[in-house]
């Protein structure tokens, strides 16, 4: 059997006419790069068409990306990073879309489960964009420190240190009120 082509390998070939190199492009990547613009948008259509316009982009300057940077996923995620704070930027007060799909288990253990998991995408939606995008590569996409560095543009320690923030963020966003009010109220 033989090897599946590298991404440069099909890029080049993309860039010579070859549709079937950019489909299998597409479909290697196109599920990260909407799931990334969903985590970072929370709005299905933000991510459709931030995907879309990303691989137009692609097809329309495929020299623009250079192998000797980095990974070509990285730099898809950059571009469509890039296309996503421009829609939010464009677009104030954008409504969530929890996504809630019910699963299989108890009743009340799935209640919990989806409102947990509704909680959490509202407060990663909440962070300001630039802890909101460590967390989604970070820990949703589960890039290490340096691919997130190369997509971000900026030093692995930056990476490192918004996301400490992003995450003591997010844990205050998530404390149970009851807690907050109590201390708040120095009782």
């Amino acid at each position: 059997m033989a090897a599946e082509p590298s991404d440069d390998a099909l890029l080049r070939r993309m860039a010579a006419g070859d549709e079937e190199s950019f489909t299998t492009l597409y479909r290697r990547h196109q599920a990260a790069i909407y799931r990334f613009a969903l985590h970072m948008s929370g709005t299905p259509a933000i991510a459709e068409d931030v995907t879309q316009e990303v691989f137009l982009n692609l097809i329309r300057r495929p020299n623009g990306y250079d192998g000797r940077r980095g990974a070509l996923l990285s730099y898809l995620y950059g571009m469509a990073r890039n296309l996503v704070l421009r829609s939010l930027a464009s677009r104030p007060g954008v409504p969530l879309d929890t996504g809630d799909r019910p699963a299989a288990g108890d009743l009340f253990e799935d209640l919990t489960r989806r409102q947990l998991a509704a909680a959490v995408r509202r407060a990663v939606l909440r962070l300001p964009p630039r802890y909101r995008e460590v967390v989604v590569l970070c820990d949703l996409e589960e890039m290490d420190y340096a691919e997130a560095a190369q997509v971000l543009g900026c030093a692995v320690g930056t990476v490192r240190s918004r996301l400490h923030r992003a995450r003591a963020l997010l844990a205050g966003k998530l404390r149970p009120r009851q807690g907050r009010e109590h201390e708040l109220s120095g009782v």
